[in-house]
């Protein structure tokens, strides 16, 4: 077929491929891109066209599980205003958007006013095909997840105690710990987040990741000891939300990508299917890394938060529970700013943030999301011009 096509006078080779119906046209445009290792992106080693590479691939790191799309996407319309450049002070010094993008190392931005694009940019290479990675960005989604099983009855309340849904926890440091204290990151159970640190719990749980065994995250989570009472002290820790992931995916019966895809890719008009990092072969998903998602499916996320995770009028969340899930909260005494795994900022602006500079910012007050990627060389403290303070810039200046 392909012979007599060629001698057709006047067919050009996109149309044989039209006809053809070649798999190449929806390849994805980064695939065969040289990449570098999981260690030397938590390590913070790799040269900046590498990086770069790595973090638009990094389903090509482990096995993954396919968060699948909307049926019909969500349109984002251009906004009637769209946001010009703006000036503000940070760090003693006065910067504009072109600093920011640049300096900052900014891989994409999408700003939405009122669910219309008020901005939208690419840079290193990529596109809006391009899928980067979340970080930690996806730790608010597996928390909110949590919020739609209670909603949906498979799980009962924030106060009931862990090994109810996952009784191999029974006898560790973990039991006793309620889902309210996992969601804000304060079990009690020792944790050091290091990421360039190799003996750290966080670099310890890569190494388990990296061996790909089934259940070896969660027993190393089932291992480690106490470092004060549930309920008393804060402690960041990507493996808590490993913790949470288990959790989900225990109370629904299902594949915590399966039940994203059903909760909030699907009715938040999700354009393109995400990948999921997974622990082991058809195992469990990383509740606090590894999702790969477009631009613009991200700056969707923002948005179905933001109109408060509405679908066709019902409410997929207990009442009350994204201004509870965005507020700092009392732990041991103290507040600390930190929601069910989200960052309350300032002017009642809230987000969910990535290592390396990941973030999808939302202002409920201004209308207003931010989906941004970056690419800073190292995980955290790289950041050339202060992030929280360009966002309260870019907020006034479409005001």
């Amino acid at each position: 077929m392909i012979c007599n096509l060629l001698r057709r006078p006047g067919l050009c080779l996109a149309c044989i491929l039209l006809v053809l119906g070649s798999p190449a046209r929806a390849a994805y445009p980064h695939e065969d891109e040289a990449i570098g290792s999981v260690r030397e992106v938590y390590d913070g080693r790799l040269l900046p066209d590498i990086q770069v590479n790595t973090f638009r691939n990094i389903h090509r790191l482990f096995p993954t599980r396919t968060v699948r799309a909307a049926g019909t996407p969500r349109p984002l319309p251009p906004a009637g205003e769209p946001l010009g450049n703006f000036h503000f002070e940070s760090r003693g010094r006065r910067w504009d958007l072109y600093d920011y993008l640049s300096l900052n190392r900014v891989a994409g931005m999408l700003v939405l006013k009122e669910g219309e694009v008020a901005f939208e940019y690419y840079g290193l290479g990529n596109g809006p095909d391009t899928r980067w990675m979340s970080m930690s960005v996806v730790k608010s989604m597996t928390a909110t997840l949590v919020g739609m099983a209670i909603r949906d009855g498979y799980i009962d309340s924030l106060d009931d105690t862990l090994e109810r849904y996952l009784p191999r926890f029974e006898g560790s440091a973990y039991e006793g710990v309620t889902v309210r204290q996992l969601l804000q990151m304060a079990s009690g159970v020792r944790w050091n987040e290091t990421y360039t640190d190799p003996t750290s719990d966080r670099r310890a749980m890569l190494e388990a990741q990296l061996a790909q065994e089934p259940g070896a995250i969660l027993d190393l989570m089932a291992s480690l000891p106490r470092a004060a009472a549930p309920g008393t002290r804060w402690n960041y820790s990507t493996g808590e939300t490993q913790v949470v992931g288990a959790l989900v995916a225990a109370a629904t019966g299902r594949p915590v990508a399966e039940y994203l895809a059903e909760k909030i890719w699907q009715p938040a008009g999700m354009a393109t299917d995400a990948t999921w990092w997974l622990a082991a072969p058809g195992g469990l998903e990383i509740g606090g890394s590894g999702l790969s998602a477009t631009l613009r499916d991200y700056a969707c996320f923002g948005q179905f938060m933001l109109e408060g995770a509405v679908v066709a009028g019902a409410p997929t969340l207990p009442d009350g529970w994204i201004e509870e899930a965005t507020r700092p909260q009392r732990i041991g005494g103290e507040t600390v700013e930190y929601g069910y795994m989200l960052w309350p900022l300032d002017e009642g602006a809230y987000a969910a943030i990535g290592i390396f500079g990941q973030f999808v910012y939302v202002h409920p007050a201004d209308r207003l999301v931010v989906a941004l990627w970056s690419a800073q060389p190292k995980p955290e403290g790289t950041d050339a011009i202060d992030e929280y303070v360009f966002f309260n810039a870019l907020a006034a200046a479409l005001r």
